[in-house]
């Protein structure tokens, strides 16, 4: 698809009030279904390909493979054939040395691909290695670039940029659109830690979003990474950022969806499925006032993220009150601490599984919020009177 078609399209989806979605994948049945469900355009990227192997996306940034070798090999084979009708960006690693940016970029264009994005980028590297990079010539501004020479050519441009200062680059080279990377996809991310990386990643945002509206206010703008993995969070960021127009995800369409899906339909055959956390995330996101008050807030998370750690300061920062209040209101509300309380709540989850089955003690703890058995047995016997051993001894005697 050529350059002045992709962009007509993007802004026709605009004036309708859709956001703009694109999808980075190496396989093509995400790029198939992602397609079918409403993608713009897809990006072909070496870490995709890693995540099909069952590996890190990081494995893009490591010398397993020459990155621009990869893409072009399985995006020409496995994706292009397959997927008419939609714009195909090759992730061009602006970087390489073996590859001369102008020829290459020219057969990016020949082999029917329709623009390229900066990736993998020296904008993720940081510390003393990025030093070094830059020392030996390998910086950002090879990027900058290979989106001009790109934009020279009539190819559709998407630039990953990490500050204001990339985005003037950027948008100086010609790039189409500017994303804001937010840094690696956040997995180990929950709760109330969550909505606060969520407000980090739009004030990060929301600086490079006005550096593009001084230099050129009708530019796509778009985010991708960083705690941002799901239509709750992109909603968040829509809600609080009026200059964002849509979302670009990796991890999001392909690894996080197939480790949830297949992970839980095992489980599901195992044990009973736990509770669904995105209820109270949309909550949480959307003001806890609005919808119960403090106490109870703090007692549904609990429900339902006992078996992680949790922060009564992250909880009082995220209902807008301070933790001595939320304390002092909680102890009045429901008789005891939030400490006493969670360990009470645990202690009793730790006994409907005791009752449950025959699980290994040491699993028992992990289950419930417990890495280290010994303190879990302590609280167990200061709050039961018995240790968890002797409590199922005498579950198994009575039975």
């Amino acid at each position: 698809m050529k350059r002045e078609e992709i962009l007509k399209t993007l802004k026709s989806q605009m004036k309708m009030g859709n956001h703009i979605i694109g999808v980075s994948t190496g396989t093509g049945i995400t790029a198939k279904y992602a397609k079918q469900g409403g993608a713009d355009f897809i990006l072909m990227l070496n870490s995709g390909k890693f995540r099909q192997m069952g590996r890190s996306s990081l494995g893009g940034f490591l010398p397993f493979c020459n990155s621009n070798d990869m893409v072009m090999d399985f995006a020409s084979r496995e994706i292009i054939p397959l997927v008419k009708d939609i714009p195909i960006i090759f992730g061009l690693n602006a970087t390489d040395p073996t590859k001369n940016m102008v020829s290459y970029i020219n057969e990016i264009k020949d082999r029917g691909f329709s623009g390229i994005n900066n990736y993998p980028t020296v904008g993720l590297i940081d510390g003393l290695f990025r030093e070094a990079l830059k020392e030996d010539g390998y910086h950002y501004l090879l990027e900058v670039e290979a989106i001009r020479i790109a934009h020279e050519r009539n190819l559709f441009t998407i630039a990953f940029v990490f500050d204001e200062v990339q985005a003037a680059q950027m948008i100086e080279a010609g790039a189409d659109i500017i994303c804001v990377h937010l840094g690696l996809t956040e997995g180990g991310l929950l709760g109330a830690r969550k909505v606060l990386s969520l407000e980090s990643a739009k004030v990060k945002a929301d600086k490079i979003f006005n550096t593009c509206n001084e230099l050129k206010p009708d530019l796509i703008k778009l985010v991708y990474g960083g705690p941002v993995k799901t239509p709750i969070d992109i909603q968040y960021m829509y809600s609080n950022n009026e200059n964002l127009m849509g979302y670009i995800g990796g991890s999001a369409f392909e690894r996080i969806p197939s480790e949830k899906s297949i992970t839980n339909i095992t489980k599901a055959f195992k044990v009973s499925g736990k509770l669904d956390e995105d209820d109270l995330m949309v909550k949480m996101l959307d003001g806890v006032t609005k919808h119960y008050d403090y106490v109870e807030f703090v007692k549904e998370y609990i429900a339902q993220n006992y078996m992680n750690d949790i922060s009564f300061l992250d909880l009082a920062r995220v209902a807008h009150v301070s933790r001595s209040y939320l304390s002092s209101l909680f102890k009045k509300e429901v008789g005891c601490c939030f400490q006493t309380y969670i360990v009470n709540f645990r202690i009793d989850k730790a006994i409907e599984i005791l009752i449950r089955g025959s699980i290994p003690l040491s699993e028992v703890a992990t289950l419930v919020g417990y890495q280290d058995y010994a303190q879990f047995s302590k609280m167990f016997k200061k709050y039961k009177g018995y240790s968890p051993k002797q409590y199922r001894s005498n579950i198994n005697t009575k039975t």
